[in-house]
């Protein structure tokens, strides 16, 4: 059973290294090669996450069969319950908040309905000015009119009320 868990672990190392050293590299080699077999709707199944977790499997049995008396079988719970758990504190500690901060500068504009700014040229009764709305992780200025046909200033807070022909009208926010 040594053998298996000094297996997982320098598996695991290897694959660590394989990946840190060459991940660009051997992406770009296959690139789409592997995406009929894609698993990204099982976000728990993301190599990272299970090789982290085989890697801790093989170093806890290794290190539980090196200096403790335990039973084999006992080693053997005990280092997949380990992995198991490591294995989903790194999924919520780290792969999903990555998943999740991944940025886009694109949108339409049919997106920029709802969204808050302020004004940054005045906008009169019957006419046009511009507005800054904060878009995913940067800032935008778009041509806009009042919705409700009275003057805006410069920096009365906004809400995009409809999107018509690429330019916004905005209500004030009060």
């Amino acid at each position: 059973m040594l053998d298996i868990y000094w297996g997982c672990l320098f598996g695991g190392l290897i694959f660590a290294l394989v990946t840190l050293i060459f991940g660009d590299l051997l992406g770009d080699a296959f690139q789409g090669l592997f995406h009929s077999f894609s698993l990204d709707h099982f976000d728990i199944l993301q190599p990272m996450v299970l090789v982290s977790g085989i890697t801790v499997f093989g170093g806890t049995g290794a290190v539980l069969t090196l200096y403790t008396q335990l039973l084999t079988v006992i080693i053997a719970i005990l280092a997949l319950i380990l992995a198991v758990v490591l294995s989903i504190l790194i999924y919520f500690a780290y792969v999903k908040p990555m998943k999740n901060s991944e940025n886009s500068i694109a949108y339409s504009m049919q997106d920029l309905v709802g969204i808050p700014g302020q004004v940054s040229v005045t906008i009169p009764a019957e006419g046009y000015g511009e507005v800054i709305l904060k878009i995913g992780a940067g800032h935008s200025n778009h041509i806009a009119v009042s919705q409700s046909g009275q003057e805006l200033p410069i920096g009365t807070k906004i809400f995009v009320i409809k999107v018509e022909k690429s330019i916004v009208s905005v209500v004030n926010q009060i």
